[in-house]
């Protein structure tokens, strides 16, 4: 039993922790909240997946493209907003990316492109269609 003074917590029987990602707290009684852990699903974390080479490629094309440094570090999660581009700057990497993997990306996918990520994943999708 443990209990900690003055801030109303205490935890009625020893609880094993499984799981800390929900806790939930269940009605008052008597003065004291009670802490209760319950299980949740995982959640799936996002990844790339694209291929390395072309993540690659499109942070080379977008360095490029936005005339960045060579030092300023451009990766899949990389926001081409975030990188100083506009809308403008969005159409000219699109078309980049275009004529180097020789592909046409429709203007409605283009639109959905925000990171590097995004770019790689389209590209590796019309690569593999068109093959």
């Amino acid at each position: 039993m443990a209990s900690i003074a003055g801030s109303a917590l205490s935890f009625a029987r020893p609880v094993k922790a499984i799981n800390t990602s929900s806790v939930a707290f269940s009605p008052v009684r008597k003065g004291n909240a009670f802490l209760s852990l319950q299980p949740v699903p995982m959640r799936s974390a996002v990844s790339c997946a694209a291929k390395k080479d072309t993540v690659d490629k499109v942070c080379e094309i977008v360095k490029k493209q936005l005339a960045l440094a060579d030092n300023h570090e451009v990766c899949g999660e990389s926001k081409f907003s975030e990188l100083g581009a506009d809308s403008l700057d969005t159409v000219e990497i699109v078309m980049g990316l275009e004529e180097h993997f020789d592909i046409s990306v429709e203007e409605s996918s283009a639109q959905t492109i925000a990171t590097v990520e995004d770019a790689a994943d389209l590209i590796d999708k019309l690569v593999a269609e068109k093959a």
